[in-house]
């Protein structure tokens, strides 16, 4: 990414500090933010207590996993924005911020290949059975009944939860296996959907009718556990579910539940319910989904390709950048209440 146009340097050398990171060095954002007159400070935060130190005098935080929540917030007195790596500002108090006069930007259509690609891939996985196949050929064992029972894709049913950018490029794949495609969205038009080739219907419409769910449902307070028990019984019995949005979309207790009872076939998550990453200590055996042998879990990677980090690593460098140095974001999120700001 070239910027748009010379920073004017700042003199006053506002401190940004990137709240966490797992990209191996601050390389790329100290680039542009020194550029822009910036001091970068670095941490691994966990949690919010770890950011206590540095909230007061700030004048910028870049967050991957860490939160920065309400009581971060309440502690800056020169923060003029908070920049996600990434499209979801769950982990951000977005309503705080805006109070306070803070700006707070995303990154968006950074990942959306990668992430349809992704759950184009654990869908065919499970659909066609791959690792079942290859724990049996490994294990000695050359029979296609192994894999047992694997059913056509041309003329079946997938439901597509959340049908933005992400979720139309999923259906864009899918069509082409021949699958009809129907959108869950409650923000979404219909004649959009048709655009894309998918018909919209409501949510009970997609559970009944869908032969795989594929879940990009962002975290918000009303997706929380989008599907639980009841959702998971009102599912065609065989279903396959596959969840590269948000990992607490999804209740794992219940979904286990649905997988051992037989209910649905299989499960591809991109992130289970606890993320780990957003922990300072996880352990696989704290969540009973990673015990089953009909379930892939993929670290959080479905964002991931070394174009896809480069863009997300420059454009949150150069939101704050450009925020600091007196310019409009690219990606706003919210209106800050610079009036009411104290």
């Amino acid at each position: 990414m070239s910027l748009a146009a010379p920073f004017t340097p700042r003199s006053d050398r506002p401190k940004v500090v990137i709240t966490d990171y797992d990209f191996g060095d601050v390389d790329v954002e100290k680039a542009i933010l020194e550029a822009a007159g910036a001091e970068v400070i670095a941490l691994q935060a966990k949690t919010e207590d770890d950011l206590a130190a540095l909230a007061p005098d700030c004048a910028a935080m870049i967050n991957q996993y860490a939160r920065v929540g309400s009581d971060t917030i309440a502690r800056m007195r020169k923060c003029e924005v908070i920049a996600r790596y990434g499209v979801g500002v769950d982990i951000v108090d977005v309503e705080a911020a805006t109070r306070k006069g803070i700006q707070v930007t995303n990154v968006l259509n950074y990942c959306t290949e990668e992430v349809a690609d992704h759950a184009i891939t654990l869908w065919l996985t499970l659909a066609r059975k791959i690792a079942d196949y290859d724990r049996a050929t490994h294990q000695g064992i050359w029979k296609w009944q192994s894999g047992a029972p694997v059913y056509r894709l041309r003329g079946r049913t997938m439901g597509v939860v959340s049908f933005g950018k992400i979720g139309q490029a999923i259906a864009a794949r899918a069509r082409a296996f021949g699958v009809n495609v129907l959108a869950y969205d409650p923000f979404l038009p219909a004649e959009v959907a048709a655009q894309h080739g998918a018909r919209l219907v409501t949510k009970e419409e997609l559970l009944a009718q869908s032969d795989y769910i594929l879940m990009q449902a962002p975290m918000t307070a009303d997706t929380r556990h989008f599907l639980s028990d009841a959702e998971f019984a009102a599912m065609k019995p065989g279903a396959i579910l596959v969840n590269t949005g948000r990992g607490p979309t999804v209740d794992n207790a219940a979904l286990y539940r649905a997988l051992t009872d037989g209910h649905l076939a299989s499960a591809g998550l991109d992130d289970p319910e606890e993320e780990p990453a957003k922990r300072a200590r996880w352990d696989p055996a704290d969540n009973a989904l990673f015990t089953l042998p009909n379930v892939l879990v993929t670290p959080h990677a479905a964002y991931y390709s070394e174009e896809s980090i480069r863009a997300a690593r420059e454009t949150a460098a150069t939101e704050v950048a450009r925020v600091l140095t007196g310019q409009s974001p690219n990606y706003p999120v919210n209106k800050p209440a610079l009036a009411d700001a104290s």
